[in-house]
């Protein structure tokens, strides 16, 4: 990226986060001219923590998948920029497992790590800080989260040894720089999960399925006016349909539809019964009253959607224009019985925001 871009970039993003946050046409000259002069002098610029707190919020409002959005102005912002060693990133990771989790009642977090430079670069390789193994096994099925296979395969290449269980936590991997990256095992009392069970049905305790509390993605880059932060994991908390019809029920993932369906005493030997929508539906709502009876901050569909209705209302009432992804936001049950369904939606990509990279494993 040459000086002229990066200062493009720059000036954009800090004209609407100065608009935002009250600053005068004079604070705004001011700091452009300081941000030019920087780049100018060492071919990038450091955000102020004002500026990297409110362009951290700004990219939460700007993700156009996310139908949490309505609580973009909550994210707490952790400035680690100041870190450099594996150990001293591992630990501020750990605090923001146990910050983030607050013994289930979640707060909205993220920790940003240092920028990335010509010469650094700090990676998390995780895809969520917490997240669970996956064993493939000689008969070729697999033990755990197909999902987590490729990442597991390196956790193990590294020196880790999981128990082989389904629901194994994998362990931190850090890396910065070229150096070699470094694994580390979570301690145990900082990962809380939740059982799973169903309020009618008893049986649904002897399918041994649990879930962990708090989504934490961890491999996507921020970036805040040109300058990208490869290494920010950041959570809300989970919407009951991310784990009972995604994580849980996907084919290629613990597919746990058919065990269901037949403890209910369906028909699964056609789809014409319906019997996945039955089973769906019964998995979802053992996946919501396990979390509450739990204590621990869940959000069912509907409200979510209700949530997002109230979004995009301020938005407007903002006059900033919304941007989304349908595709992402329609919740992945009954989803014509929300507004969103029926709408149609600017995909348009809008900086600040999280961005995919390429795994550094790959």
């Amino acid at each position: 990226m040459n000086d002229g871009t990066l200062y493009e970039k720059a000036k954009s993003f800090l004209e609407c986060c100065y608009g935002e946050l009250g600053k005068s046409a004079t604070q705004l000259e001011r700091r452009l001219e300081a941000v030019a002069a920087e780049i100018r002098s060492s071919g990038t610029y450091q955000h102020t923590y004002e500026e990297l707190e409110h362009g951290a919020k700004m990219a939460w409002r700007n993700s156009n998948r996310c139908i949490g959005r309505l609580f973009w102005n909550s994210l707490n912002v952790f400035d680690h920029r100041g870190l450099r060693s594996v150990e001293e990133i591992r630990d501020a990771v750990f605090a923001h497992i146990r910050y983030a989790t607050n013994e289930g009642r979640i707060r909205p977090t993220i920790s940003v790590f240092p920028p990335e430079g010509p010469d650094s670069k700090v990676r998390i390789w995780n895809h969520q800080l917490i997240r669970y193994a996956g064993y493939r096994t000689q008969t070729g099925e697999c033990v755990g989260d197909p999902h987590s296979i490729p990442f597991t395969e390196q956790c193990v290449r590294l020196g880790w040894r999981g128990e082989g269980t389904p629901f194994d936590v994998l362990p931190l991997v850090v890396q910065v720089g070229d150096d070699e990256p470094h694994w580390f095992d979570i301690p145990k009392e900082l990962v809380l999960e939740v059982p799973i069970c169903h309020p009618e049905y008893e049986w649904f305790e002897d399918l041994q399925l649990k879930w962990y509390a708090v989504p934490m993605i961890s491999d996507m880059v921020l970036d805040i006016g040109g300058v990208r932060y490869t290494a920010a994991p950041f959570n809300g908390w989970y919407m009951e349909t991310e784990i009972g019809a995604r994580n849980l029920a996907d084919v290629n993932r613990y597919n746990a539809l058919p065990e269901v369906g037949s403890r209910m005493g369906l028909n699964t030997s056609t789809d014409s019964s319906l019997w996945k929508d039955k089973a769906l539906v019964e998995l979802n709502i053992a996946v919501l009253h396990s979390f509450k009876d739990s204590h621990v901050s869940i959000v069912d569909h509907h409200t979510a959607s209700k949530q997002f209705a109230r979004f995009e209302q301020h938005e407007m009432d903002s006059g900033r224009a919304l941007t989304g992804d349908w595709t992402w936001l329609i919740p992945p049950v009954s989803p014509a019985t929300t507004h969103i369904f029926h709408k149609q939606y600017d995909n348009s990509t809008v900086n600040p925001n999280y961005f995919y990279q390429e795994r550094p494993y790959e």
